[in-house]
């Protein structure tokens, strides 16, 4: 694979370097970035297709997994298409529009991707709490409208980071070494002080988590205070199984999300390459999992899984569900 080189001159384009130090080992890691990203994209278009499909499934819950599905289809396919690029024909160069285009759309979709989770959160209160109140509170035109505010919240919380790296000076250091466009991975290497863009992207990073996991923990805080004055314990696990999903989901996206933050600004010590791997399985991850991880634990999005792999696999013959 020929390198690809770009001149300092060329004020146009950044070059994505993306796994300094490992670069002779790009192709064995693309491997299962490919794998994990193929099955992340057949996972949430299948859940997409059934919720879609199914009359039974047009409900406020699914209606948040599809929301779910869409912020993971978007946030690794504006990550890994490009990292695959770089890991396969050595395609380093992004444009400088591209980048910061990337950049805004990843991190906007992500703090979406959190406001979704603490949606769910909200909706697993309702449901244990005040099941008798559910279908009036939470109706899906009101889901959609959480999201929308969601999406104009993110919006406005990364807006101004293509606007605070659109005034910093890049001199002759145009390599960025990450295989996306980060927004203090590009800030870094800039020639001028970025004293603004770390205050103000570690300020929003913990205002917005801090005040999603702030109402999750509440909500959840919630319902295990109704959940122990439940005196039959067949109630008790059926009441925490409903949240075991949305719990595992949690698991897997807040860390490594808090990780990454600290490590750009405070981790001066800390391997790059641990870190770059790790922010590209936090975009691949997650989103292969999350439809998995619903699937196996709603045994109504189960059936209709089963219902319609059967109908696949046994073309011409009717699936019967026992239950």
């Amino acid at each position: 694979m020929a390198d690809f080189n770009l001149t300092p001159t060329d004020l146009s384009t950044f070059i994505l370097m993306g796994i300094p130090g490992m670069e002779a080992a790009h192709v064995w890691i693309s491997i299962p970035f490919s794998v994990f990203y193929i099955i992340c994209l057949l996972g949430n278009f299948m859940l997409l297709f059934l919720v879609g499909k199914e009359q039974s499934l047009h409900k406020p819950m699914y209606l948040l997994l599809c929301m779910l599905a869409l912020t993971d289809i978007t946030t690794s396919t504006f990550v890994i298409p490009k990292a695959l690029l770089i890991f396969w024909f050595n395609l380093k160069d992004i444009t400088v529009g591209g980048c910061l285009t990337q950049m805004f759309f990843l991190h906007a979709v992500s703090i979406m991707h959190s406001a979704v989770l603490v949606t769910m959160a909200i909706d697993r209160y309702v449901a244990i709490c005040n099941p008798l109140r559910y279908t009036t509170f939470l109706t899906n035109s009101r889901i959609a409208k959480l999201g929308l505010v969601g999406l104009i919240r993110a919006v406005l919380f990364i807006l101004p980071l293509p606007v605070l790296l659109i005034r910093l000076p890049f001199c002759a250091n145009r390599i960025i070494p990450h295989t996306y466009c980060d927004h203090m991975a590009v800030a870094k290497i800039s020639c001028g002080d970025i004293t603004i863009n770390r205050i103000y992207g570690l300020v929003m990073a913990f205002v917005v988590m801090g005040f999603d996991l702030t109402i999750i923990a509440l909500s959840y805080s919630l319902i295990i205070r109704a959940v122990l004055r439940i005196n039959s314990k067949e109630a008790h696990q059926k009441a925490l199984n409903t949240c075991t999903a949305h719990i595992c989901v949690m698991m897997l996206a807040y860390p490594v999300g808090f990780f990454s933050t600290l490590v750009h600004r405070f981790g001066h010590n800390f391997a790059p390459q641990v870190h770059i791997v790790l922010a590209n399985v936090y975009f691949v991850i997650p989103p292969m999992l999350n439809p998995i991880i619903y699937g196996v634990k709603t045994k109504e999005l189960c059936d209709k899984v089963v219902k319609y792999t059967y109908r696949i696999c046994s073309p011409g013959t009717t699936y019967f569900n026992p239950a």
